[in-house]
């Protein structure tokens, strides 16, 4: 037997066995991670999912660089100054990147292959990611109009999932270059 101490590992020792055959690597393991935690929303994303629940969009400002941010975060990243502006916002917005998702995710009822993209709502100008559907998923494209479908009002409550996909819309696509560019900036 060849017995090699192990460099960095104290008292570990490496056994070689010339006679054994090789054993198959392992490539991965299954170990379940539970995790318990509360998320507090702060002031800004309170505001934001109370309106949700109410059925609208809203948005902030920031008053030195004018960008408008939904969800809102209270502050501007771009500035770091404070976001009090509320900017009710519609209900259509321009696929600004998106990606087909083939691998499926444990325990989501959203069967592979499906959609989803970084969004831009019409009066903001930074996206957020969200769920499309009603069309072939070759046919999404960047620039393509979408608007949001939301799921009966009995089951909203505070959540981005009342919306429950945002689908494509008769309207041209915007050009890639003018997605986020907002009209009063």
């Amino acid at each position: 037997r060849d017995v090699e101490r192990s460099r960095g590992l104290g008292d570990v020792y490496k056994r070689q066995d010339a006679n054994k055959e090789a054993l198959e690597p392992i490539t991965g393991i299954e170990s379940p991670v539970y995790l318990d935690y509360n998320f507090t929303a702060g002031q800004a994303t309170a505001r934001f999912l109370t309106k949700v629940k109410e059925g609208k969009l809203v948005g902030q400002r920031c008053p030195s660089c004018r960008n408008v941010y939904i969800p809102p975060r209270g502050a501007c990243a771009a500035c770091g100054v404070a976001t009090n502006e509320e900017v009710e916002l519609p209900h259509k917005a321009t696929v600004q990147s998106f990606t087909i998702v083939y691998i499926p995710i444990p325990g989501n009822p959203i069967k592979p292959p499906y959609v989803i993209a970084n969004l831009v709502v019409d009066g903001a100008n930074i996206s957020f990611l969200h769920l499309l559907s009603e069309c072939k998923n070759e046919d999404v494209r960047i620039g393509m109009r979408v608007e949001a479908k939301w799921k009966d009002p009995s089951e909203w409550g505070f959540a981005m999932e009342n919306i429950q996909y945002f689908a494509p819309i008769d309207e041209p696509d915007v050009p890639a270059e003018e997605i986020g560019r907002l009209k009063d900036a």
